[in-house]
């Protein structure tokens, strides 16, 4: 069995390129647009959608066969064309090239594998198994939006400030973990997400200090 090593990339204003036109094609380049990526489709044929997103500028659509130098430059590259030959020959060209590729028709033969995503604004939860099939992903990616509202970027948004207010005013790295962990119990989210504002940081501290404590005896 393959290993596989999860990580997110940052790939804001960097080039990706999408081999092919089709359905594929689509939710690779819609993914990289959900990252900002500087999108490239290399395709004779596009589907209406990518068709319209080239139209207003979302990504470049190169309208043509696809070669090698397409990829030049780029930091990730999918091949989802729906000829698996040349999805594999493209995957080796971007291997001599040291650009990691996706192969969409054989996905555990390339250097990555995208997995299910759900987006919560700032909030990102993936799902994947392993190039073993689609649907199981899909499935808990499923049960996670159930649990998951949209409501949980406001989490994500106070928890950022809440994160740079500690880390300025609190010395003991312990305590941060403490202070930090405490702030996502469930009591803890409920009270970002009424509050409205946060307090000023001496009152927020007090406060995490508190939940610090009631959540320790909670544990006992």
């Amino acid at each position: 069995m393959t290993g596989w090593y999860p990580l997110l990339l940052k790939l804001d204003g960097r080039k990706c390129v999408v081999f092919g036109g089709g359905a594929v094609a689509q939710r690779k380049a819609c993914g990289l647009l959900d990252a900002a990526a500087d999108v490239h489709i290399v395709s004779p044929r596009v589907t209406p959608e990518l068709q319209e997103w080239a139209n207003c500028g979302r990504l470049s659509w190169h309208e043509k066969e696809a070669e090698p130098h397409d990829m030049d430059g780029a930091e990730l590259l999918f091949a989802a064309t729906d000829r698996p030959e040349l999805n594999r020959r493209l995957a080796e060209a971007a291997a001599e090239r040291g650009i990691p590729a996706n192969i969409a028709d054989d996905g555990e033969s390339g250097d990555f594998i995208v997995p299910a995503v759900l987006r919560r604004g700032d909030l990102i939860l993936t799902a994947s198994a392993s190039g073993a099939g689609p649907a199981l992903p899909l499935r808990i990616i499923g049960e996670l939006a159930e649990r998951y509202g949209h409501i949980y970027n406001e989490n994500v948004e106070a928890l950022r400030t809440i994160r740079g207010i500690v880390k300025a005013n609190v010395a003991d790295p312990a305590e941060r973990r403490v202070l930090l962990g405490a702030a996502v119990t469930d009591e803890a989210l409920a009270q970002w997400r009424t509050a409205g504002r946060l307090r000023d940081k001496d009152e927020l501290i007090a406060q995490l200090r508190q939940l610090a404590k009631r959540t320790e005896g909670t544990d006992t």
